[in-house]
Parts: structure tokens; C-alpha cells; sequence
């Protein structure tokens, strides 16, 4: 038997998910300690509830897709439009050193899962959805991937293994992050621990809250003035993005240069917003930008983990989970002996390097909350809470999505 819910019931759904992950955030200890989204929290104990439903008597439940797309667009547009090429400057040499080892990264966390997917008898597209789309993408680029390699490439389920693995990451980010860059300040006498007088101080922490940079995974930290005029004139940029893509995804299809529509509204972003910067000289107001993105991303990861069918990973648990162990041990040993070095071996290198474990493995949030854990007993890298947001914002998500499409030219 099955239950279909129309377009209306489905964003009703989705808003209580949402509400469902919000109380259950407020409430569960373990779910803010380790930055948990309130779409992932809420949206992981429905689609429980409905496995153990499919389980008992055989009923499945179908949601509305349309919606989940055009929300899944409307944020990867709002990451294109937030990447004002003029806050590279902003980062300096620095910046672009990160942006290099972040680059290889990539690559050699691909390599890893296709690997080991290979060697285990699996699809090697598994290796790549226990790769950068989940681990360094998160859970929103989790859910646009998994949609194209399912409907593109008929890997059955990729949506839901791609949500299981960025809630992996999500977890074990935050839990190594802090405790390796504290071995390697310690290891190298780079810093001093703070006295408790001192910690107490919030410098550290107003240097990452004042930041300007956009952050679409943390939705609720600035507050946020938007005027009837700024929202539609932010509709209007979205819109110029949606359209964009659509047209791009149609005159490429077939053709060499074919991408999946959520890269094509990425991009979109990136030329629109860039063009009125530097042009026309038009201000985009990042704060509506930031809002609409984030709403977007939230109703769109609730919807996705609404239609999850858990069942269909029963067969994959034991091997995932040896790629995933891989991954994290790869990311331990790359933030140690790459990052680190490669950033200069200082104080402000170890923060990146617990910075570049958190989104390395699990989302920009994670990387700030191991920054700040570091700093907060160690004092102040005005250098990482600069470079990390700047590049787990939107930077990321562009070179990601072009190594995902190199990656996929070569095993398809």
C-alpha cells in the first residue's frame, strides 16, 4: 500500500519536521553539542518512524518532488550569488593556499571512496557519494547529487546513503577536530593555554559572529532587516538564477559540457551577482540573499529526508561503514601532515586544521565550533575565522562541483 501526499500537504509536513527538529534541538544536549541541522534531527526520526511503519505492515508514503527541486535550486542560487569574487582579496595569499590544499583534498578524498568502493564490489559511484558530495558537500549537496545519480546514473538509494553519510560526517567532524589541533599546538608549543580569567573573554567569539561572509548552514545568528522592496528584489535575482539554469541545462544537454540544473543555478549566482558588483555597481543585499537560502535549504532537506527509504541501505551498512572509517582516518592525517604544514606549521595553521576537519567531514558550523573550542582556551586566530567561512561559505561548493563532474566523465 502506498500513501501519496500532494504538493500543499507535503511543505505542511515539511514545516513540522522543521518544528520537530527545533524542539528536539532545544532539548537534546547531543544534537547542539555537535551542530546538528534541525531539518536533519527532525527529518531522521519521521523517516524512523515511517521505516518502522514500512517494516509493520508494508505501507510506504510518496511526498510531492517538485518541491524539494525547485527549493534544492533556490539554494544552490543563493551560494552563487554570495560569491563576491572581491572577498578573495579580503582572505589574501593565505586564502588561495587554503583554496589549493582544499582543491587536492577533493581529489584524494574521491580517489579514497572510489577506491575502496571498487576493492569492497561496489558501484565506484558509491565511493563518490561517501566521498566529497556528502563529506565536504553536506547534506544539501547530499540530496541534489543523490537525486541525479539516481534518475542520471540508476544508483538506487543514493539519496538516502547520501544523507546517512553527511550525518556521519556531520558527527565525527566535530568530534576529532578540536582534540587534533590541540595534539599538534601542544606537540609543537605554539601556544600557551589561556587562563580561566581569560577565557572568558569573548574576542574569539566576535571575531567569528562578526564576520560578513554568508553562512547558509546557520541560519539564526544575525539579525536580519529585510524591506517588501529587498525581497523582491532578491525574488528577482533567484528567479534570473532559476532561469538561467534551466535554459543552460537544456542548449547543454546531450552536449560535452552537460551539468546537473543545481550547478548550472550555481553558477547562475556567480555571473549575476559578479556582473552587478562590478558592472553596474548594484549592492546585493547578502542578508536577504542569506535568508532565502537558508529557508530554502531547510524545507528542502526536510522534504528529502521525508521520502528517504531506509530499507533500501540495509545491504550497504558494513561497507559503508569501512569507507567512512577510511575517510576519517584520510582526513585525520591530511589536516596533520598537509594542512597543517602547508598553512605554515603556526598556531593559526592548527586552527585551520581543526577548521578544515570540521567541514572536511561535516559543514562550515562544524569547522567554527572546532575553531572556537581551540581558540577559546588558546586565544584568537583572526587569520582562520577569516579564511574558513570565506571558503566553507560558497568556494567549496563551486570546486566541489566541478571535481564531482571530472570524477564522473572518468568512471562513467
Amino acid at each position: 500500500m502506498n500513501v501519496t501526499f500532494g504538493a500543499y500537504y507535503t511543505l505542511i509536513m515539511a514545516v513540522l519536521v522543521l518544528l520537530l527538529g527545533k524542539f528536539m534541538t532545544r532539548h537534546i544536549r547531543f544534537l547542539r553539542n555537535f551542530n546538528i541541522p534541525e531539518p536533519v534531527s527532525g527529518g531522521l526520526l519521521v523517516a524512523a518512524l515511517i521505516f518502522l511503519l514500512h517494516q509493520l505492515t508494508g505501507l510506504s508514503v510518496t511526498f510531492e518532488g517538485s518541491l524539494q527541486s525547485a527549493f534544492m535550486l533556490v539554494f544552490f542560487s543563493s551560494i552563487g550569488l554570495s560569491a563576491n569574487f572581491s572577498k578573495l582579496r579580503e582572505g589574501g595569499t593565505g586564502l588561495f593556499i587554503f583554496l589549493g590544499v582544499i582543491a587536492v583534498f577533493l581529489l584524494m578524498q574521491n580517489a579514497v571512496g572510489v577506491a575502496l568502493a571498487s576493492a569492497l564490489g561496489l558501484d565506484p559511484l558509491i565511493g563518490l557519494v561517501a566521498g566529497s558530495i556528502t563529506l565536504v558537500g553536506g547534506h544539501g549537496t547530499a540530496g541534489a547529487w543523490g537525486s541525479v545519480l539516481e534518475n542520471q546514473y540508476g544508483l538506487t538509494g543514493a539519496t538516502t546513503l547520501g544523507i546517512a553519510c553527511a550525518t556521519f560526517g556531520l558527527v565525527i567532524g566535530g568530534l576529532f577536530g578540536g582534540p587534533l589541533a590541540k595534539r599538534l599546538i601542544t606537540k609543537h608549543q605554539l601556544a600557551a593555554p589561556r587562563t580561566e580569567a581569560e577565557q572568558l573573554n569573548p574576542i574569539a567569539s566576535a571575531v567569528a559572529e562578526g564576520s560578513d561572509v554568508a553562512n547558509f548552514e546557520s541560519a539564526h545568528r544575525a539579525p536580519r532587516l529585510i524591506t517588501a522592496d529587498a525581497a523582491i528584489e532578491t525574488l528577482a535575482l533567484f528567479a534570473g538564477c532559476l532561469a538561467f539554469a534551466e535554459f543552460m541545462t537544456g542548449v547543454t544537454k546531450g552536449t560535452a559540457i552537460q551539468l546537473p540544473t543545481f550547478v548550472w543555478a550555481l553558477g547562475g549566482g556567480v555571473v549575476i551577482r559578479n556582473v552587478l558588483d562590478y558592472v553596474f555597481g548594484y549592492k546585493v543585499f547578502d542578508r536577504a540573499i542569506d535568508v532565502f537560502g537558508n529557508a530554502a535549504l531547510s524545507i528542502y532537506l526536510a522534504i528529502a529526508l521525508l521520502s528517504l527509504k531506509l530499507w533500501e541501505l540495509s545491504d550497504l551498512a558494513g561497507p559503508l561503514m569501512v569507507i567512512l572509517a577510511a575517510q576519517t582516518i584520510a582526513m585525520a592525517l591530511y589536516a596533520s601532515f598537509i594542512t597543517f604544514r602547508v598553512m605554515g606549521k603556526n598556531y593559526d595553521a592548527a586552527v585551520l586544521a581543526a577548521g578544515h576537519c570540521g567541514f572536511g567531514m561535516g559543514a562550515t558550523p562544524t569547522a567554527v565550533a572546532n575553531m572556537q573550542a581551540i581558540t577559546n582556551q588558546y586565544g584568537p586566530s583572526h587569520k582562520a575565522f577569516l579564511i574558513v567561512p570565506l571558503v566553507g561559505a560558497f568556494f567549496i561548493d563551486i570546486i566541489n562541483a566541478l571535481v564531482l563532474q571530472g570524477f564522473l566523465s572518468v568512471i562513467r
